[in-house]
């Protein structure tokens, strides 16, 4: 058994390829095609000292090894029982497979080289002496945490990636035990957890071309076991921040029967690690690889996969990952249309908006997405004024709006029934369809409750006497939910009831199932989760508790898209998993609810608290001590109690003031109701004279998510898009799986 395999970065060498480029002259007119410039010139003369540049070396050691591959085919007619590569030597080894052709290869490898010379501010060293197991140990054990094992090249020979002040930190402690410890020359911090921007971007522009069955097996660096169709754009993706198991993949081999290991490519680098190998490891043996890979095959999932196959398909997306809305169109027209075109699905942030504004924001949605992609709108519970729900539901109707968030209700509404039941049919099969979707917001069953039972029978029965909805529709409504799908809010940002994702889905899982059990729906009602997600092993979490769908809100809110102030992404940047707290809400001023805001640097948390501890303990304006009343003039309102109220009575309907004219404490919270709004629009606007008292609803998650993306590119919120946070979590989460159900199973 034979096994090809093809060096990555650090063989190159000026003069390589002497021999090639003239006997292939056709792949090498192809490859300064694609380039811009001459791969011969670079290679043999190299007269810019560009050789050693990532972006360079990439697609000159991909050629070479190429061209390398060509001629030994073309001496030998014999292709190898196996190929593998080392990091980019990888691509080499696709194409020996015909997985692409030889153009196609170099357009891939142009793109990844220009993505990971962009990378800045970190490096790398190599590890002499030591095991991997001692790495990671000293690692933990020192605290050097922004670490990442990048390589394991040998048994003794580990290659660590991070941070620039980092690598140079761990010099000493590694130099006190290993056997030499060397800092590379390169130019960022490959194959770790801070080239995540590259992947994403790389991902992107791989998924542009079509790729061949695999006719070779070929060891991918990321799982050292042989690639799988269905998963070879994500696994080339995943290689850019993963580590390199070289190690294993050539034990591996080892295992397999291998006993020729051929370098195909310059430099004699990959033979000295074989060599290394074979002296100091043992083959992974035919029967254990074999436990493995089926363990593997068994739960390899990638992020397409996770979640309910039956949700996406419905919503037409290609990831069980919504994006929630966010209160007066934060979560903005521009998200919905970056999240749809991408495989998502976003819902524009309606609350607070005037109807105008939601049906201009529609129409922008519906000619962007060009019916490309899903798109929602939130449907926001309006307890004061019922008839807006009943106008709100009118745009939707109209504008033909198929999926929506229903949130903040306690329960269904006549509008929220008239919504759902329009369209109420059977198709060919006998089977209930409804054209417009409700995904319901819940944190508590009894709410749960209404959404999977069938719409209330009097709310039907007076629509139907009111000629809202048909004889057909009212009929059909008795056997079908008010809801498509639930999706269980815990610990989030703005209104919540602070639940714990534990104690909820269970609970919200057994509750869908018994309902599903007494109404006999012919279709399930699907359970997502929401609130506190911000990580990959939070997403991995929330798939692991049941969720088919998981819905992410407060770190969507510090991207290039939100509809939020420059000033307010710049602080919710900064803050950590603790730098939130629980605020008064302003739209329920009266009865104590709560929402969840940042609190780093401002004084709205505390001031909000004020003003409610003052309304329960004072009957009108006049109670509070002259003292106080002055700080909230000055400090609070900076304007006059009197001003304040002309502008609450041209927001209010007469009906509101005239209640607020007859009974004081009212008129005072109208009063102090007034600040909450005002502050929103504070954060809105950046207003930077009036900064301490943003509002800004906000949930840990986004903190969590930070420190993820610390000291890489995203870890600047102008960085940060939509659709690649979703994406880059979903694909993270896939892998974190399968890392912990391979580590449970005792694979790894």
């Amino acid at each position: 058994m034979v096994a090809y395999l093809f060096p990555g970065q650090g063989s190159q060498h000026k003069g390589m390829g002497r021999e090639l480029f003239d006997e292939f002259e056709e792949f090498t007119v192809k490859s300064d095609q694609i380039l811009g410039y001459s791969i011969k010139k670079l290679c043999l003369e190299d007269p810019d000292d560009q050789l050693n540049q990532t972006q360079y070396t990439q697609p000159a050691l991909y050629i070479v090894n190429a061209l390398n591959y060509l001629k030994k085919l073309n001496e030998t007619g014999i292709e190898p029982d196996f190929v593998a590569g080392h990091s980019l030597g990888e691509y080499d080894a696709l194409f020996a497979a015909g997985v692409f052709d030889f153009e196609t290869g170099v357009k891939l490898v142009k793109r990844r080289g220009e993505l990971m010379g962009k990378a800045y501010g970190g490096a790398m060293a190599a590890v002499m002496g030591l095991r991997e197991e001692t790495v990671r140990k000293i690692i933990v054990e020192n605290e050097l945490l922004e670490l990442d094992v990048a390589n394991s090249n040998t048994p003794t020979q580990i290659v660590i990636s991070g941070p620039q002040a980092m690598i140079d930190l761990a010099k000493p402690i590694f130099e006190a035990e290993a056997r030499s410890y060397v800092v590379l020359k390169v130019s960022g911090a490959f194959h770790s957890r801070y080239m995540e921007g590259a992947k994403l971007e790389f991902m992107e522009y791989a998924r542009r071309f079509e790729y061949k069955d695999i006719k070779l097996p070929v060891i991918s660096n990321v799982y050292a076991r042989p690639y799988k169709q269905t998963y070879l754009i994500a696994t080339l993706a995943e290689q850019i921040t993963n580590s390199v198991k070289w190690t294993e993949s050539i034990r591996y081999l080892m295992g397999r029967g291998v006993k020729e290991f051929i370098q195909i490519g310059p430099g004699n680098v990959i033979n000295g690690l074989v060599k290394a190998i074979k002296r100091d490891a043992e083959p992974l043996l035919s029967s254990d690889a074999a436990k493995v890979d089926n363990r593997t095959q068994s739960f390899c999932v990638m992020a397409e996969s996770l979640g309910s196959t039956e949700f996406k398909k419905d919503y037409g997306i290609k990831y069980a990952y919504l994006l929630g809305a966010m209160y007066k169109g934060v979560a903005s027209k521009e998200l919905v249309v970056r999240a749809g075109k991408a495989g998502l699905m976003g819902f524009l942030g309606s609350g607070g908006l005037d109807l105008e504004s939601i049906e201009e924001a529609i129409k922008y949605i519906q000619k962007e997405m060009k019916g490309m992609g899903a798109y929602g709108v939130n449907f926001l519970h309006n307890f004061n004024k019922p008839q807006e729900e009943e106008r709100l539901a009118d745009i939707f109707l109209r504008y033909g709006v198929r999926n929506i968030e229903a949130s903040a209700f306690i329960t269904v509404t006549p509008a929220l029934v008239r919504y759902r039941l329009k369209g109420l049919r059977r198709d060919l099969s006998g089977r209930i369809v409804s054209d417009n979707k409700i995904i319901a917001k819940v944190s508590r069953p009894e709410v749960a409750e209404n959404f999977l039972s069938p719409a209330p029978g009097r709310i039907v029965d007076k629509l139907l006497a009111d000629n809202l909805i048909s004889q057909q529709e009212a009929l059909l409504a008795k056997t079908f939910p008010m809801a498509d799908d639930l999706c269980v809010e815990t610990d989030s940002g703005g209104h919540t009831d602070g639940g714990v994702a534990y104690v909820l889905m269970p609970a919200m899982l057994k509750l869908r199932d018994d309902m599903m059990k007494k109404y006999k729906y012919d279709k399930k009602v699907r359970v997502g989760a929401a609130g506190g997600i911000g990580t990959p092993s939070a997403v991995a979490a929330a798939f692991l508790l049941g969720a088919d769908f998981v819905m992410t809100g407060s770190v969507n809110q510090c991207t290039v898209e939100a509809g939020t102030s420059s000033a307010v992404k710049d602080l919710l940047q900064q803050i950590n998993v603790q730098d939130t707290a629980y605020a008064p809400a302003g739209d329920m001023f009266e009865i104590g609810a709560k929402i969840q805001v940042l609190k780093r640097g401002l004084f709205f948390p505390i001031r909000a608290a004020r003003l409610f501890d003052l309304y329960q303990h004072h009957n009108s304006l006049d109670e509070i001590d002259d003292n106080t009343r002055t700080q909230l003039q000055q400090k609070y309102f900076k304007r006059s109690f009197d001003d304040v109220y002309k502008e609450v009575k041209a927001y209010y309907g007469s009906e509101e003031i005239e209640k607020a004219e007859k009974n004081p404490k009212h008129k005072m919270a109208l009063i102090f109701r007034w600040y909450f709004g005002h502050s929103t629009m504070l954060a809105l606007n950046g207003s930077m004279e009036n900064k301490v008292d943003y509002q800004v609803h906000c949930g840990p998650a986004l903190g969590a998510f930070n420190q993820l993306v610390k000291g890489t590119a995203l870890e600047n919120w102008t960085n940060r898009h939509v659709d690649e946070i979703g994406i880059m979590l979903m694909s993270e989460a896939a892998e974190y799986y399968n890392k912990r159900i391979l580590e449970l199973a005792g694979a790894v």
